[in-house]
């Protein structure tokens, strides 16, 4: 077993790799980009190392800074989460070079699975039935266009590399494709380092399964049963459960089947998961996830086994500690995803803040895994996933009455979050009688009516400031650089150490000046950000008409993109942002006449 643990992410995952170390009597390592250096990860890990910067290229996907933590630390194993680094294969073969193990697959398996094309090809090799796509990526609206024709639309473009449904679009028609290919290309880049897509049939009324698998290097793999996902909005999972409601013995076993070829079919070794899309009782395989899914903890509760320490023990040469005859799932499982999300009116807004409260109910059957504390920061900079909601129960009916009650008993406060979503979709009768599919949350579902539950809400910046301190240990000088708290109180703070330099007022992105937020007209159609983010991309320019609903830019907030629409028809007579500028909720962005 291994003696010391590099994480390589952040959050909840970070916490849950590290409590599941901590049990196996294994050392953790914690690493932090600036924005995250209080976090709850940074402060449950034996020890941590930084990475500089705030954005994920600038820290979590910063190759060079997290080798040179897993040097200084000595770690001779890396557990890359989900996400990130995940499922790259360079890092993993990387890592070997400063001599830890990566925890998870094989750079090849990776590199056949994590690229969307190869992989169904090797669904096909196997024997395994695939949605309609293309054989290759795609760089054009025409050729998308061309699938269309071919195939019907909808159709969905999908980052190569990507998964979780990021860097995924759907396209109703011709006339979307440029816009939806330039969106799925910057997402992919951002996210998973790649702009790489390609194009498949969108069915019209699907469910969404997936296969957990596991294999090992000594020639086991097995299939440990599914999950359902089909609750989604945006392509993003919302709620999630096991077993599958609704699917036969025969056709989970014949799914379950399906997956263990397709592990084997890549030579693969550790945690993955299969996904299929499953409608009119025929299954197709979509893709494979080559790391531990975001809602593994339902296998964990349905089989009784520890995930994480199973991949620690396969990855330090282990045999699997079951097989497919012992495994014996019991029960029925529910996992809210609780993200830090506006619902007010159903739009799902970004909403980044400190959390002035965090109370997690419990009772039997309930589990919670979250990444944060009272008092954490959820930036714009990272996903804005809270916590993990899980219940248990003999059946599905009791998990979800069980999941209702923890719902209505969790109270977050300083920032709005989906909770009254989740409570509207597991109250619905299409939900309770199992009539729902992946497009059903979004083209049935109304939530105009739901209100912000945005309580005790503080700025969304830690409030703090980097000093240079000198300090004195055992007789001896050192320059520090420490973080204090921003405003008059730390000026005083740290005034009180040596050589510490004075405070640096606070600045803003130039799209948030105070010049821009005053400026215009009286009575013109000032539009400002609706939320934390990054501009994406200017839409308009001076001078340009616009009508009601027309799209102005482009804002990324928490990992998604959002078009920021303008509220009346006009002229635009100001432009105070561009691509790259960092934005505050409230800050002007246009003013049209």
């Amino acid at each position: 077993m291994f003696a010391k643990v590099l994480i390589a992410n952040r959050g909840e995952i970070a916490v849950r790799v590290i409590r599941a170390c901590r049990e196996l009597g294994i050392a953790t390592v914690a690493v932090y980009s600036e924005v995250d250096r209080r976090s709850l990860h940074v402060r449950l890990a034996d020890e941590a190392y930084g990475l500089g910067g705030q954005t994920a290229a600038e820290s979590y996907l910063n190759t060079a800074a997290i080798l040179d933590a897993v040097t200084a630390s000595g770690a001779d194993a890396v557990h890359p989460g989900y996400g990130f680094f995940s499922e790259n294969p360079a890092f993993a073969r990387a890592l070997a070079t400063r001599g830890a193990a990566f925890v998870g697959p094989p750079p090849e398996a990776m590199e056949v699975m994590g690229d969307k094309v190869s992989s169904r090809a090797a669904a096909i090799a196997a024997g395994v039935p695939v949605v309609p796509g293309t054989d290759g990526p795609v760089t054009s609206a025409a050729e998308i266009d061309a699938f269309g024709a071919a195939h019907g639309w909808p159709v969905a473009i999908k980052a190569s590399y990507g998964g979780g449904g990021r860097g995924m679009k759907v396209v109703n028609g011709p006339d979307e494709s440029a816009a939806a290919l330039d969106s799925a290309r910057r997402e992919g880049q951002a996210y998973f380092g790649s702009p790489e897509v390609y194009v498949e049939r969108y069915l019209d009324w699907p469910r969404h399964v997936e296969m957990q698998v596991f294999a090992d290097s000594h020639g086991h793999a097995v299939w440990m049963g599914e999950r359902d996902c089909s609750s989604q909005r945006r392509h993003q999972k919302l709620i999630e459960e096991t077993p599958a409601p609704g699917l036969t013995p025969a056709m989970r076993t014949a799914m379950g089947d399906a997956a263990v070829a397709v592990t084997r079919a890549c030579g693969y070794t550790n945690a993955g998961t299969v996904e299929f899309l499953t409608q009119d009782g025929e299954f197709y395989f979509l893709e494979m996830n080559t790391r531990l899914q975001v809602e593994h903890p339902l296998t964990e509760l349905t089989c009784g086994i520890d995930l994480v320490a199973e991949q620690l023990r396969v990855a330090s040469g282990a045999e699997l500690s079951f097989t497919q005859d012992s495994l014996a799932p019991r029960g029925h499982a529910i996992e809210c995803r609780v993200n830090a999300e506006d619902v007010a009116g159903g739009r799902f807004m970004p909403s980044p803040g400190t959390l002035t409260r965090f109370s997690r109910p419990g009772g039997f059957g309930v589990r919670i895994d979250a990444g944060y504390g009272e008092g954490d920061a959820v930036t714009q900079h990272y996903d804005n996933l809270i916590a993990k909601v899980l219940t248990w129960g003999t059946g599905r009916e009791e998990a979800r009455r069980r999941m209702l009650r923890v719902l209505r008993e969790m109270a977050i406060e300083g920032v709005a979050t989906n909770i009254d979503a989740h409570i509207r979709i597991l109250e619905h009768p299409d939900f309770i009688e199992n009539r729902h599919s992946t497009r059903w949350v979004e083209e049935t579902l109304d939530f105009s009516d739901l209100r912000s539950a945005r309580a005790g809400a503080t700025a969304t910046s830690a409030g703090e400031v980097a000093r240079n301190v000198a300090v004195e240990v055992d007789g001896r000088r050192y320059d520090v650089r420490v973080w204090l708290p921003e405003g008059p109180g730390a000026a005083r703070t740290g005034a009180a150490g040596a050589g510490a330099a004075p405070a640096s007022p606070p600045t803003r992105a130039r799209g948030g000046s105070a010049a821009a937020a005053t400026s215009g007209p009286a009575g013109a159609g000032r539009v400002k950000a609706p939320m934390q983010g990054t501009i994406i991309e200017v839409l308009v320019a001076v001078g340009d008409t616009v009508a009601v609903g027309g799209a102005l830019c482009v804002l990324e907030a928490m990992k998604m993109e959002n078009e920021v629409a303008a509220e009346r028809a006009g002229t635009v007579t100001e432009v105070h942002v561009s691509a790259g500028d960092n934005v505050g909720a409230g800050d002007m962005l246009f003013v049209i006449e």
